[in-house]
C-alpha cells in the first residue's frame, strides 16, 4: 500500500506545477497564526507532517527557527522545497517517508499536519499515525492539525477522503492530547475554488 501512495503522490509532483495543486497556498498563513498564539520560540523543535513543497518551512526559516523537519511521502515535492531554499536547504532534515509506517526517533515540540491525516480513511491507517504521533511527542508538545470540514470536499488528488468537524477530530486524539483550540478556514484554490478546512490545536498531556 504504502508503494502504490509513494507513487500517486511521486506521480503528481512530477506532473502539476507545485502552485497549481489544490491545496497550495502562497502564505501559510493560519499555521503561522496558530504559532503566533501559542507563543512558541523560534528554539522549538518543528515537524510538519506531509509539508511537500510547502513554503511553511521558509517562513520559519526567516523568522529564525533552527530545528525543523519536513517528512513527505513524495520526494519529488521535497525536492521542490529544496530547490526554492538554496543554501538553506542544508539547515532542515528532510525525511521521505509514509508517516503511517515511520516511527519518529526524537520528540518534537510541534507537530504540524495540514495535508495527512484526512487522507486516512481507514481505522487502522489512524491507529498508526497515532502511534508515530506519540512517539515523536512529549508532554506538553503542542500539535496543529487540519482537515477538510464535513461540508469540505470528498475526495482530494483523486482519492477518497475523511471529514471531520471539531469534536470528531478531537475524539481521534483524546486518549492523549487535550483540544485547546478549533476554528474553520475557507481556502481558496489556485482555480478559484473554495474548500473548508477544520483547524484543530491540541497539547499533549
Amino acid at each position: 500500500m504504502t508503494g502504490e501512495k509513494r507513487e500517486h503522490w511521486d506521480e503528481v509532483y512530477r506532473t502539476k506545477p507545485s502552485d497549481s495543486v489544490s491545496w497550495y497556498q502562497p502564505t501559510p498563513g493560519p499555521s503561522l497564526r496558530a504559532l503566533d498564539e501559542l507563543q512558541l520560540p523560534a528554539t522549538a523543535s518543528l515537524i510538519d507532517v506531509g509539508g511537500g513543497a510547502s513554503s511553511l518551512v521558509d517562513r520559519l526559516v526567516e523568522r529564525g527557527w533552527s530545528d525543523l523537519t519536513v517528512l513527505d511521502i513524495a520526494a519529488p515535492a521535497l525536492e521542490v522545497a529544496k530547490a526554492r531554499l538554496r543554501e538553506e536547504a542544508a539547515r532542515i532534515a528532510w525525511v521521505v517517508a509514509d508517516v503511517t509506517s515511520w516511527l519518529p526517533d526524537r520528540h518534537y515540540d510541534v507537530w504540524h499536519d495540514r495535508a495527512v491525516f484526512h487522507f486516512l480513511t481507514e481505522p487502522e491507517q489512524r491507529l498508526a499515525y497515532r502511534r508515530a504521533l506519540e512517539t515523536g511527542t512529549a508532554p506538553g508538545s503542542v500539535v496543529i492539525i487540519a482537515t477538510f470540514a464535513p461540508d469540505g470536499p470528498e475526495r482530494c488528488s483523486g482519492l477518497p477522503v475523511q471529514r471531520y468537524d471539531a469534536v470528531a477530530l478531537a475524539t481521534e486524539f483524546s486518549s492523549t492530547f487535550a483540544l485547546q483550540r478549533d476554528w474553520r478556514e475557507e481556502h481558496t484554490t489556485p482555480g478559484g475554488g473554495r474548500q473548508s478546512f477544520q483547524w484543530c490545536v491540541f497539547r499533549r498531556r
